[in-house]
């Protein structure tokens, strides 16, 4: 399965099998729970958990619950453990005009900032955290592949609409392996043209 997400493993540093095996194992737990948890507040859908295989349903159900929803807050999204469902969630996102945004207190990972391309508008406030990594699948990683592999086609296709540009999917696969994370700095959001507003500070 690709995902896009950072592994706990209980914290232990493994080998590289045994390691794909307790991701694996973690993974499908993530996928057997509701991980996710979709909460209206006014306008704004409240995003926090992991983005898994329930994802897209679960936003579908809250969306037929609060059809007066314009924007979705992303709060603590570690990453998804489903990128096939996350990317199509992030295109019912965009589908349906959504904007996304990222208060002060807000910490997105991988698939997080994935979802958060999706906002027709995109705006964060001083102090959100948003990382980024390559995907993988078992022990191979998409920094592995060489460009013209097929399975960068979703991704490419997904960033090429969100912003416009492939350039910041190809950033996120060299930024940092799967086992870990790269928080993305002020110049970095801005080469890359995540924000559509001035940033927000208090």
């Amino acid at each position: 399965m690709i995902r896009r997400f950072v592994a706990a493993c209980g914290g232990v540093a493994l080998g590289a099998a045994v390691l794909a095996g307790c991701v694996q194992m973690e993974v499908a737990y993530l996928n057997a729970t509701d991980t996710i948890a979709f909460e209206a507040d006014g306008r704004d859908l409240l995003v926090n958990g992991t983005l898994n295989s329930r994802s897209l349903a679960a936003f579908e159900q809250a969306m037929i619950n609060n059809p007066d929803v314009t924007r979705l807050v992303l709060l603590e999204v570690p990453g998804s453990v489903d990128d096939e469902v996350n990317l199509q969630l992030g295109h019912r996102v965009r589908d349906l005009g959504l904007d996304t945004h990222v208060t002060a207190d807000s910490d997105i990972h991988s698939g997080g900032t994935d979802l958060f391309l999706a906002g027709v508008e995109r705006s964060m406030e001083d102090g959100a955290v948003l990382g980024v990594h390559s995907w993988a699948v078992g022990n191979l990683q998409g920094r592995d592949l060489p460009k013209s592999d097929p399975e960068h086609a979703s991704y490419v296709s997904y960033t090429k609409r969100m912003l416009g540009s492939d350039a910041f999917y190809w950033f996120t696969l060299e930024a940092a392996p799967v086992q870990e994370t790269h928080v993305m700095s002020a110049e970095e959001i801005a080469k890359y043209g995540l924000l559509t507003k001035p940033v927000v500070r208090n």
